[in-house]
């Protein structure tokens, strides 16, 4: 340990070259009458795939490179007036069979003319398949039943198996029907004539999903375990694709043999109940990402930013992990074609012309399958949260039911005459002023582009924001007429001429309010704690250890500290500091005795948040830091601003305690040593002595306990040879020694 008797020599104002003050009394000061706006504009630029799936789309799609293109048209053929529609069976002549929940009805919807058929016991129809002459076979659950419907409504029952969950029927080519259940999870075999018979039975919780194979085997989809098996006529399985999801929700036979398989799982810790009764289910076990549906509340999971593609740029594993569709070769080689983890699939149908076609939810968006390596295309976003099943007519219409609400609608050929944008709502996280709007795009043949935007102070556009704007007039640049705010939207709408237009991007400038930056937190190390700066070659320099900025030497601008080590009269001290505009940010250091009103400047036009004062140059006593901290780097003079945080009080002492022996007596047993330590500002702390060449054992004061500026003591030594040797440390590390003879 050093000895000090005396203060070291006042270095340390030569070492500090104080420029750049902050100015605290005027930078301060607000500016009546107008918002500060910080000096550097923001860009907002929408030009990718995933930033433009971040919005909404009507009648518009967006391809793998990010083209905002006029999408096909989607008509309504039915709406049920129930939550959810669940099921689609061919019904004859391009009639659709379609099954709902939360109500159990059947309907037959021809053309655009739909009909309710039977209203069946129950909550959900899960299973349709078309039966002989015309007719629908209808799986209802729970205590699910099948029967067997007529266009008129004439209903025979055909099979009430003891399960809960009849999720899905299929018909092979001698007309057997077979039937995917669930708790437990089987597949019935029921002949045309004779006894259903249970095929298979499964170790999952439910079979969810069916089709038949070209030779007449079976294809199932699984849920907990996500598997796809093969079930052959003697009902053995074998395992095709042992997904990474939670359920496989679809299952079908394309035309060449081959097996589309749509897996997905829901947000872990939400399990939302099979049933659309949105409770009603006797199930002992839930099957997650399943859509979970009432008439009031409906939806599975929550949407977050970015979009189905065909390889997800997030990665799988973590999060929600929405959902993948899967193509088995007739080999058993497969491959997954399609993933995202933002959108949940339900099914996916290659259509009449091949083209693999997927609807998911929670947002109701459609999307195709294109190329090699496969890349997904937004087709278009249906009126509705969720596309729960797709079917392909006789002349290759495509037709598709939804869920919240359920209805019936089809997907056409033809491309929309006008299509409409909505980007999501930018936060710019303060009041901010709206600059220019540009955008970029093709306008061929009388085609046209018109942008609009609204803007507003909540999060979710509300009758509070402000109207939309009249579409603005120039693509290079038109001033946004939308009034200051913290939020910004904007919109596109795409409208056909003799061809139709294309938009590619859309750029916003604004520039935010300036928020006054903040001191979050002040460290003051302990007396003597330095830390070297890293990286550093030869002897490490102390991080915080200001220089002489005149000798040319350029200072550290980081805020690592590396090893800790000790120096004598030094304090360092680590703050932490925030701009709620990311600007850059620049440090005042300052100090004031206990009690005084007057701040003294130590350094100022520091870029790093670590100081180490050399404090031998001030008297011993109690102290406070200021640290202020300014935006002025990345700001006009007139807006900088500046926050400031105080230190706790700390005590500077540089000078040792001082020994006085007042007394040296000899005793019977040896030497009676009386003397007192006495410190002008720290607490004694530490008092050992040394006889001759003895170990240096601690001593206590009169009064048992080391803790004033003063303390007496009455040492009693052994008969020794040789000089005694008295050191006393008070609470600040300082340490002085006294020879007692």
């Amino acid at each position: 340990m050093p000895h000090s008797t005396s203060r070291l020599p006042g270095r340390t104002r030569a070492r500090f070259r104080l420029v750049r003050p902050l100015c605290l009394g005027t930078a301060l000061l607000v500016l009546s009458g107008a918002l500060l706006h910080a000096a550097t504009p923001v860009f907002w630029r929408v030009s990718t795939q995933d930033e433009l799936l971040r919005g909404e789309v009507e009648a518009l799609a967006v391809d793998a490179t990010g083209r905002l293109t006029l999408g096909r048209q989607t008509e309504e053929l039915f709406d049920t007036s129930a939550p959810v529609a669940w099921s689609l069976a061919p019904g004859g002549d391009e009639a659709v069979w379609v099954g709902t929940g939360s109500d159990a009805r059947l309907y037959l919807v021809e053309g655009d003319d739909g009909r309710e058929v039977y209203d069946a016991e129950g909550l959900d129809i899960y299973g349709l398949a078309p039966a002989p002459g015309g007719d629908v076979y209808v799986a209802t659950s729970p205590d699910g039943a099948i029967e067997r419907v007529s266009a008129g409504g004439a209903v025979t029952p055909v099979f009430d198996p003891d399960v809960t969950y009849i999720w899905a029927l299929a018909v092979d080519a001698g007309g057997t029907l077979f039937a995917a259940t669930g708790e437990p999870a089987r597949v019935y075999r029921i002949p045309t004539s004779g006894q259903p018979t249970v095929l298979f039975e499964s170790d999952a919780t439910h079979i969810l999903s069916l089709a038949v194979a070209p030779d007449g085997a079976l294809l199932v989809g699984t849920q907990s375990p996500g598997q796809v098996l093969r079930i052959g006529g003697d009902g053995d399985a074998f395992v095709l694709v042992d997904t990474a999801y939670d359920e496989v929700r679809s299952v079908r036979v394309n035309p060449d043999g081959s097996v589309l398989a749509v897996a997905l799982s829901g947000s872990r810790g939400a399990s939302p109940s099979p049933s659309s009764s949105g409770g009603a289910s006797t199930s002992s076990t839930t099957t997650t990402a399943t859509v979970s549906v009432t008439t009031t509340v409906s939806g599975v999971s929550t949407a977050s930013a970015g979009g189905g593609s065909a390889s997800s740029s997030s990665g799988g594993g973590g999060g929600s992990r929405r959902g993948a569709v899967y193509q088995i070769a007739p080999d058993g080689l497969w491959e997954r074609l399609w993933r995202s983890t933002t959108d949940a699939p339900y099914d996916a149908i290659r259509t009449a012309d091949g083209r693999l076609i997927v609807g998911t939810g929670p947002d109701g968006k459609i999307y195709e399958v294109l190329g090699e390596p496969p890349r997904a295309v937004l087709l278009g976003q249906a009126p509705a949260q969720q596309v729960t099943r797709w079917l392909v007519g006789g002349a290759g219409s495509l037709r598709y039911a939804t869920a919240n609400p359920g209805k019936v609608l089809s997907l056409d050929e033809a491309l929309a005459p006008r299509g409409v944008y909505r980007s999501e709502v930018r936060d710019a996280a303060t009041v901010s002023r709206w600059g220019t709007i540009r955008w970029h795009g093709d306008t061929p043949g009388g085609s046209r582009i018109e942008v609009s935007t609204r803007s507003g102070n909540t999060a979710l556009p509300n009758d509070t924001w402000s109207d939309w704007s009249t579409p603005y007039a120039e693509a290079d640049g038109s001033q946004i007429a939308s009034p200051n705010g913290r939020y910004l939207q904007w919109r596109a709408a795409l409208i056909a001429g003799d061809a139709a237009p294309t938009l590619t991007s859309v750029s916003v400038a604004y520039l935010p309010r300036n928020l006054r930056p903040e001191v979050t937190s002040v460290t003051v190390h302990s007396p003597g704690t330095v830390f070297q700066q890293p990286f550093a070659s030869g002897d490490p320099p102390l991080a915080g250890l200001e220089i002489d900025r005149t000798a040319g030497e350029v200072p550290d601008t980081t805020a690592t500290l590396g090893r800790q080590t000790y120096r004598r009269g030094i304090r360092t001290f680590v703050w932490e500091a925030t701009d709620g505009n990311g600007d850059d940010l620049e440090y005042e250091v300052a100090y004031r005795a206990e009690g005084d009103e007057t701040w003294a400047l130590l350094m100022s036009g520091l870029a790093r948040k670590v100081f180490a004062w050399d404090t031998s140059s001030v008297p011993d006593g109690a102290y406070q830091l200021r640290i202020a901290v300014s935006d002025a780097p990345g700001n006009a003079p007139e807006a900088a601003l500046v926050g400031t945080r105080e230190s706790s009080v700390f005590d500077i002492d540089n000078t040792a305690p001082a020994i006085a022996i007042s007394e040296v007596t000899e005793t019977s047993d040896g030497l009676r040593l009386v003397f007192t330590v006495e410190d002008s500002h720290s607490p004694i702390r530490n008092v050992e002595v040394s006889q001759g060449r003895d170990q240096w054992r601690r001593v206590y004061p009169v009064d048992g306990i080391p803790d004033g500026l003063a303390e007496a003591f009455s040492v009693d030594l052994g008969a020794g040879d040789g000089p005694v040797i008295i050191r006393a440390t008070d609470a600040l590390r300082n340490t002085s020694t006294a020879s007692g003879r």
